[in-house]
């Protein structure tokens, strides 16, 4: 093999491992299906007028995927794209909350790197459970960031609220794309048709994480509704990402599936929606947004039974 041929693979390699870690982000193994998560990210942000969100995505996940080199971490794990879904949230996450400016892209690419680094470490630690760090190495820096911007004015926080809005009323039609919504929020985009475009590239992965996916979406929305929820946080699919996020990985990552764990998962989901709306209101004291804490905190409360008990669940 020539020297160019040789670089042309790695290349070819590490195209292949950003756009896989995307679509690990919804635990998909698939480069194809990145490829259609990111079209439905830059989609959703140009339709939102925030290009930067897309841009911020790529660029979070090119650079926590190469700062997994000076660690260690393994190659198998890097050409499955777990070096890079947490820096992918982190290019989400920055251009949503902080002004556009040249600090925030620092910011950004230095947050997406310690992702990385976190992962690692966070998965020595809980690797004794039988479990793993999720998305909360980009929930716990995202927060530090956000924190660290209180004293540090070249950081511009941007209102981190859902934006507040007389929602059109519950019709089908309306349930429909606030159902859509809960699922293209995963990556903080506000957009049904982004939500299309996630299904479509969890299908091309797994039906069945697919169905997980719109299974999470729905229950989020009708579990917020029955108790009461905030109108604007249904309307905008916000108690719908996380439930997408812990129907998935309880559902038919971490399980094995079958009619058992589709019980535990139901629960696992519900519960979901409740850690949702209690994270809220606790971080509101903070002005903090829960990002994905919820699915993480649930999925380790419904993952550890399973384990403990000689794995009846774990694959």
């Amino acid at each position: 093999m020539t020297e160019n041929n040789i670089i042309i693979r790695r290349i070819w390699i590490g195209i292949k491992s950003v756009s896989t870690g995307v679509g690990q982000v919804m635990f998909q193994q698939s480069a194809i299906t990145g490829l259609i998560f990111l079209c439905g990210i830059f989609w959703g942000s140009y339709e939102c007028g925030t290009p930067q969100v897309a841009w911020g995505a790529l660029a979070g996940t090119i650079a926590a995927t190469l700062a997994a080199f000076p660690v260690n971490t393994g190659c198998s794990e890097g050409r499955s794209g777990l070096w890079g879904f947490n820096g992918t949230l982190v290019g989400c996450a920055f251009p949503t909350f902080f002004a556009p400016t040249v600090f925030m892209w620092c910011s950004l690419v230095l947050c997406a790197v310690l992702s990385t680094w976190v992962r690692a470490g966070m998965n020595n630690v809980l690797g004794k459970f039988h479990i793993n760090s999720l998305t909360f190495p980009f929930v716990l820096l995202t927060w530090i960031f956000l924190l660290a911007s209180r004293v540090m004015d070249s950081l511009i926080p941007l209102n981190a609220a859902a934006p507040v809005s007389s929602p059109d009323g519950f019709s089908m039609a309306s349930l429909a794309i606030y159902w859509l919504k809960g699922i293209s929020q995963v990556f903080l985009i506000n957009s049904w048709i982004t939500g299309i475009l996630f299904l479509i590239g969890l299908a091309v992965c797994s039906r069945m994480a697919a169905a997980w996916a719109m299974a999470g979406s729905a229950i989020g929305i009708a579990i917020a509704f029955l108790f009461g929820a905030d109108a604007s946080g249904i309307e905008n699919g916000l108690f719908g990402f996380s439930p997408v996020l812990t129907a998935i990985a309880v559902g038919c990552v971490f399980n094995k599936p079958g009619l058992r764990s589709a019980i535990w998962t139901i629960f696992a989901v519900i519960t979901t929606v409740f850690m949702q709306a209690a994270t809220n209101a606790f971080l509101s004291t903070w002005e903090l947004p829960a990002l994905t804490a919820p699915f993480c905190v649930t999925t380790w409360m419904f993952l550890l039974p399973a384990c403990i008990s000689n794995g009846k669940f774990c694959k």
